[in-house]
């Protein structure tokens, strides 16, 4: 039986306090917990389209169920539920909105930092290095090339900027000034064993794991894993199969959006351009790729 293709942009729960309004979660405040629902907005760099691509918000939520349970083991998390059941009686005139692009999970205090690993050089790693011979101040050997694979993962954490503001990246020193030595430490643990497993778990499913970011949080004193995990938004995922050193890998992430932005030359302080129907559809598809690989598992 197919799926039926849905769109949601924006939520406006009724009775419900709206926390905030991230790129693409909407946040409500339930007291003790929150309820992060997943919409269908999509972000290039740094900016917001006014398009959604539907459906995404459940891709999203679906991925980051998968990861939270496949890594509970290296790093607590701070789901608490995704069955619109055990959600508090104010949420249940709003379930067909919330099933499958919901998650309720614990408050937790938030580190003002996001942890990028990279285990590939592209990006602008790849363009750093061009300029540098390192990655955000990492020294690495000469020679490399676009898209190889690095001689170990590394850790080049950035800031957690606001809407329509860009992204930093920071040296470790700035990001003890800014969290501490201690914590600055065990979170860049956490980052690379959570990458590690996870490339590992991806390569066998046929993709590559080419980068990504985490954020955490402290819940009851303890470091957690919140927000979005291993998801097309916040990672690139490339096919395994048509990777090539050298070149600008196909992928299964945003990055066909980014492409298809800078090929139309739209810059991100202009207004964000309407998005042609074939790339919506075909950035639909990429994310349910991803979907499908890593989980086995479809919308249907």
């Amino acid at each position: 039986m197919q799926s039926v293709i849905s769109s949601v942009y924006e939520t406006n729960l009724e009775g419900l306090k709206l926390l905030g309004r991230g790129k693409v979660r909407d946040i409500y405040d339930l007291g003790d917990m929150l309820l992060i629902v997943a919409t269908d907005r999509i972000s290039a760099f740094d900016v917001v389209m006014p398009d959604p691509i539907p459906d995404k918000g459940k891709i999203l939520t679906a991925l980051s169920l998968f990861w939270l349970d496949f890594l509970k083991d290296i790093c607590r998390n701070h789901l608490v539920s995704s069955n619109v059941d055990d959600f508090p009686y104010e949420c249940q005139t709003h379930r067909s909105l919330l099933e499958g692009r919901s998650m309720l999970v614990r408050k937790a205090k938030v580190f003002p930092v996001e942890c990028i690993v990279r285990g590939y050089l592209v990006g602008s790693g790849w363009k750093d290095y061009q300029k540098t011979g390192k990655v955000c101040g990492i020294e690495l050997p000469p020679g490399l090339k676009q898209a190889q694979k690095l001689p170990e993962p590394i850790f080049t954490p950035s800031t957690k900027a606001e809407i329509g503001q860009h992204d930093e990246n920071i040296s470790l020193d700035q990001m003890e000034s800014i969290i501490g030595k201690e914590n600055t430490a065990h979170l860049k643990e956490l980052s690379i064993a959570l990458y590690t497993k996870a490339a590992e778990y991806a390569e066998e499913r046929g993709i590559i794991l080419a980068d990504t970011k985490f954020e955490f949080g402290l819940i009851d004193g303890e470091i957690a894993l919140v927000d979005e995990v291993l998801t097309p938004d916040s990672s690139r995922f490339w096919p395994r199969d048509r990777y090539e050193v050298g070149k600008n890998p196909e992928s299964f992430d945003k990055q066909y959006l980014r492409d298809f932005l800078v090929e139309i030359g739209w810059k991100a302080n202009d207004p964000p351009p309407h998005l042609p129907s074939d790339v919506i559809a075909n950035t639909r598809l990429r994310y349910m790729e991803a979907l499908k690989r890593l989980t086995g598992r479809t919308l249907d």
